[in-house]
């Protein structure tokens, strides 16, 4: 009879029983268990060998893989995931691939199993893709077409003081620009460090914000004084929809990375705090890649605006064909007989108006639009912002 499959040791164990009290042959007990004798002789000389324990099946894996990953390699993969434990399968053989080119790294599934088995692996919720930006907005297509700036949620450092990191990123790179906690979210304590971008790298094209202060208003044309200075820049101001970040997505992206790698617990102080600030800023440009530029890292891929930050704001000018009013101190303008309210922000500031129709007047400041003047109800009436939606 052939083994039976439910006993497969027992009849094993039994076979070498018989075998044992010396009254049966090979060929005897080949012909009764229904095997060959080659089987036989096999099953004899393992337990000769390992005893009853060589009883057992064996692993039919080959006893040698070329293919397999070497021990050294399993463990600088998870030496690295350990030095960032925020990187991803991905991100820690894109580190190593590019910190040590000279070793044949494993396929990204393969270190993905590696990490698995090491338990340093989370199994991620399940996130909604970020439709892409809305077509008001200038495209990210190069470094410096469009930079994010916004003030990362607000906590308190060890010694009871409030931080509120304030951020800039060039979209196309996903340069990390600025990273910097200060101690409000004033225009004072705000303007002074985007200055310092503006020296360090040059104009954008365009700045996208959310519709908070300092950054965006309900004035005509969601000005404040900060964006009025970006546009004193040639800087155009871009605001997302109010409730809507993923229209910032990128910089949000950003902003989780940011969350749970520096502020988890928070530091001792506000010098502490920003000593994290500073290296999750260089790890995240220099040592992280992202998949959105190719799985390279920010500081591959960004170079600075060729714009640079002029020594002296130039003057706000108008072509021609445009009619100027200037600004009083309590935001009036006069307009054929009569005062007109626009936004106390520009006081002192020129701003022009342009005919398109009957009786209607398009108002800029510079290259950005305030709103329609009707000459009829004499009323300014404001572009249709996200805030009116």
């Amino acid at each position: 009879m052939p083994w039976k499959e439910t006993s497969v040791m027992n009849e094993r164990l039994q076979l070498l029983g018989e075998w044992l009290t010396e009254e049966y042959s090979v060929t005897a007990l080949a012909e009764e268990y229904g095997v060959a004798r080659k089987t036989v002789h096999k099953w004899i000389q393992r337990y000769r060998e390992l005893g009853v324990e060589g009883l057992r099946d064996r692993s039919r894996a080959p006893g040698h893989c070329p293919w397999a990953v070497r021990a050294e390699v399993r463990d600088r993969i998870v030496a690295t995931k350990l030095k960032y434990p925020r990187f991803g399968p991905k991100k820690v053989l894109d580190y190593l691939r590019r910190t040590q080119p000279a070793v044949r790294w494993p396929a990204d599934s393969t270190g993905g199993e590696i990490l698995r088995r090491a338990g340093l692996v989370r199994k991620r919720k399940a996130r909604r893709r970020v439709p892409g930006d809305g077509a008001l907005f200038l495209g990210c297509d190069a470094p410096n077409r469009v930079w994010s700036a916004d003030y990362k949620g607000e906590f308190r450092t060890g010694d009871g003081r409030w931080c509120y990191p304030l951020t800039m990123t060039d979209n196309h790179s996903r340069y990390l620009l600025l990273c910097r906690g200060l101690p409000r979210t004033t225009t004072a304590k705000t303007r002074p460090w985007m200055e310092w971008a503006f020296r360090e790298y040059g104009l954008p094209e365009a700045l996208r914000t959310d519709n908070g202060a300092p950054f965006a208003s309900r004035a005509v044309g969601g000005l404040t004084l900060l964006s009025k200075w970006w546009i004193q820049l040639g800087v155009k101001p871009e605001r997302i929809r109010p409730a809507t970040p993923t229209e910032n997505g990128r910089h949000e992206r950003m902003h989780r990375e940011l969350k749970g790698g520096t502020a988890r617990p928070p530091a001792r102080n506000a010098q502490a705090q920003q000593v994290r600030f500073d290296e999750f800023t260089r790890e995240f440009n220099e040592e992280r890649s992202h998949e959105g530029i190719g799985r390279r890292t920010p500081a591959s891929v960004y170079h600075p605006s060729p714009r640079a930050y002029p020594a002296k704001v130039p003057p706000v000018e108008y072509t021609e064909d445009v009619t100027v009013r200037r600004v009083r101190h309590n935001g009036e303008i006069k307009w054929k007989g009569r005062l007109l309210y626009i936004t106390s922000v520009l006081a002192q500031e020129p701003v022009g108006l342009q005919e398109i129709g009957e009786g209607r007047w398009e108002i800029r400041y510079s290259f950005h639009v305030l709103g329609e003047l009707n000459e009829h109800s004499g009323k300014v009436i404001p572009v249709r912002t996200w805030h009116d939606k």
